[in-house]
């Protein structure tokens, strides 16, 4: 196992459920609404499942935020073949929105990519109607590389869209 760095640390398989519930709070349904990330008017159904993260964590690319002995954020941080890091499914306990845990998270993500990975770029996906999201992300360097991905229609995984328009933006910030 991976030694924390910075508060963040590599995933225990007791923490699956933890994570799950994590990432349904602050991105799905009503109480999601008491932060700022919440995707509610976009996407009902599922953000993610013990399906999704379990190999996440048993692969060592999840990685939590813990305080007090509570998973209070997290975040997938994996290499990816083609040289950046990917980045994806940063999440903070709305409660502890807007209290810099998401820039502490995000600091230290990329310092584990650049020091452990290797990585001398991180790249994401995020929705292109999340403009306040893009917007938090821009101002921590990462930029719109141009690319575009389809939004997986039909794919209950991802959930069920209450729009028609959604779509990916790739961002790619260099850290090496």
């Amino acid at each position: 196992m991976m030694r924390a760095m910075d508060g963040l640390r590599v995933a225990r398989p007791t923490e699956v459920g933890a994570i799950v519930a994590l990432v349904e709070s602050a991105y799905r349904g009503e109480g999601s609404r008491v932060g700022w990330t919440t995707e509610a008017d976009l996407l009902g159904g599922r953000r993610t499942g013990e399906d999704e993260v379990g190999p996440l964590v048993d692969a060592g690319a999840m990685h939590v935020w813990v305080r007090g002995g509570e998973v209070v954020g997290c975040v997938l941080l994996r290499p990816e073949a083609a040289g950046p890091a990917y980045l994806g499914m940063l999440t903070v306990r709305p409660t502890e929105q807007g209290r810099a845990v998401g820039d502490a998270i995000l600091a230290a993500a990329e310092r584990y990519a650049r020091n452990v990975l290797g990585a001398r770029a991180i790249r994401m996906t995020v929705i292109s109607v999340r403009s306040e999201l893009i917007a938090w992300y821009a101002r921590r360097g990462y930029q719109r590389t141009g690319e575009r991905a389809p939004f997986p229609y039909g794919d209950a995984r991802f959930g069920e869209p209450k729009r028609d328009d959604l779509e990916f933006v790739v961002l790619q910030k260099s850290i090496g």
